[in-house]
């Protein structure tokens, strides 16, 4: 019987990964190869699929056919729809006529398992083998929903970047799903084809590239607050002697953010590039190589320092330490590893010249992937449940030091881990009239201290 593997994507990064992973004959051969490409964007109308994105074409190859999802639920949203128990039979078939599978023996390969749309997908292919890629930080964080056991068994494997090398994902580990890394090489590779295709981009070398991420979207910031943190960016890399900056939006981010931007470059006396092409950061790395790549906690800042060895320089993890909430957030995860691995962009440059011994930094490999299993733990005890030892002993090592900035305590308490609120004082956080008196003292405090000043 033939078989048809179906490859699901809804980034271009991913789709090159994709693409990477089929050149390194991560997969084993098949009848046909499809491509289903899902628009998962607030308004898919108005933002552009992946096999509309600049430099597609030269992906295109590697797939026997490419087909869209949203097409295919049309007038339902990727990221909303999933099929009703009782009608997946009929939606089996409709898709093995629609899509041309006949009787083959269907395998899936998709991203983001544990939600829509590919876990629309899985459920309606019930017997077919699943391959999860990952395509960014998120894998070195647990699952961040409750997979049913029908599905997550199917898991044959978790295919992913070597984005911080020996650091072993935490997703599907519930299910034992073995993790096996895309080789680098052929990632490169393939950017390499990526970046050809931008023969008309043009971008100052040696420039600063600032990354926008689109956090309001999100909730986790608010629109001003993010403006700020780019224009936080900016006064960052300027501060840091670069004269000629660029800043790629994120696709859908309002116009009005660069135009902001725009001022205060004018203000700083610094040449400042607005990217208006939604290309691939990798690809800019791979034509212009940045003398500096600023960000939050994207991905890329990981690509950046790891692949190509461009220095890079963090802002807001601090905050976003703080806001995200619940603390489940899968965002935690990237904003931990960040946060912990990439220097702060108002630190101090360190002395490329001094001797290893001499010249701080980041957290060795040991502590993050301690740090991770007992962040991963405190954000899922349930899907988690056998990282409990593992968190016990890092909190009880670590809890003292820098480490107190990736927990919160109340969650400690919750779970009844190491650095905990002591048992006799654990109703405190929930008595309103305490919270109350408190409230109070700080407000005499402030004006005490204020009276003084002006005294």
């Amino acid at each position: 019987m033939a078989t048809t593997q179906i490859f699901f994507a809804s980034t271009l990064y991913g789709a090159a990964t994709l693409a990477a992973a089929i050149d390194s004959d991560c997969f084993a051969p098949a009848g046909r190869r499809l491509l289903l490409v899902s628009n998962n964007a607030t308004t898919p109308e108005t933002t552009p699929a992946v096999d509309e994105m600049p430099g597609f074409e030269r992906l295109r190859g590697r797939f026997d056919d490419v087909l869209s999802w949203n097409e295919t639920i049309a007038p339902f949203h990727p990221g909303a729809w999933s099929p009703r128990v009782d009608d997946i039979p009929l939606w089996e078939r409709h898709l093995r006529l629609l899509w041309g599978l006949g009787d083959d023996t269907v395998e899936l390969v998709v991203e983001s398992i544990q939600v829509n749309p590919a876990l629309a997908l899985t459920q309606l292919f019930t017997d077919a083998p699943v391959e999860v890629y990952a395509d960014g930080l998120m894998s070195y964080g647990p699952t961040r929903n409750k997979i049913d056991p029908l599905i997550g068994t199917r898991v044959r494997r978790l295919l992913h970047l070597d984005l911080v090398p020996g650091l072993t994902p935490l997703l599907l580990g519930e299910f034992d799903v073995p993790p096996e890394l895309v080789p680098t090489e052929s990632f490169l590779k393939v950017l390499t084809e990526l970046s050809d295709t931008e023969a008309e981009l043009t971008l100052p070398t040696g420039s600063a590239l600032l990354l926008g991420q689109y956090l309001s979207a999100l909730s986790i910031l608010t629109a001003e607050e993010e403006e700020s943190l780019h224009v936080t960016m900016l006064r960052g890399a300027v501060g840091r002697g670069h004269r000629q900056i660029v800043f790629k939006p994120h696709p859908t981010a309002p116009a009005r953010w660069s135009r902001l931007l725009e001022r205060e470059a004018q203000e700083l006396g610094v040449e400042l590039t607005v990217l208006e092409s939604p290309v691939l950061a990798e690809v800019l790395y791979q034509r212009f190589r940045p003398a500096l790549v600023v960000g939050c906690f994207s991905t890329a800042l990981m690509t950046a320092s790891t692949f190509y060895e461009i220095p890079v320089a963090r802002t807001g993890t601090d905050v976003l330490l703080e806001r995200l909430s619940p603390y489940q957030n899968s965002n935690r995860v990237p904003v931990t590893i960040v946060d912990a691995l990439v220097p702060d962009l108002t630190a101090e440059v360190p002395d490329l010249t001094a001797d290893d011994g001499d010249r701080p930094g980041p957290v060795s490999l040991p502590y993050l992937a301690g740090l991770l299993r007992a962040v991963g733990f405190a954000m899922q005890p349930q899907i988690r449940s056998d990282l409990r030892p593992a968190a016990e002993r890092f909190l009880t090592q670590h809890l003292k030091g820098p480490a107190w900035r990736y927990f919160k305590r109340r969650r400690l308490t919750t779970l009844a881990l190491p650095g905990a609120i002591p048992q006799q004082f654990a109703f405190i956080p929930r008595n309103a009239t305490l919270r109350r008196v408190v409230r109070r003292a700080r407000s005499f405090k402030r004006a005490a201290l204020k009276k003084a000043a002006l005294g």
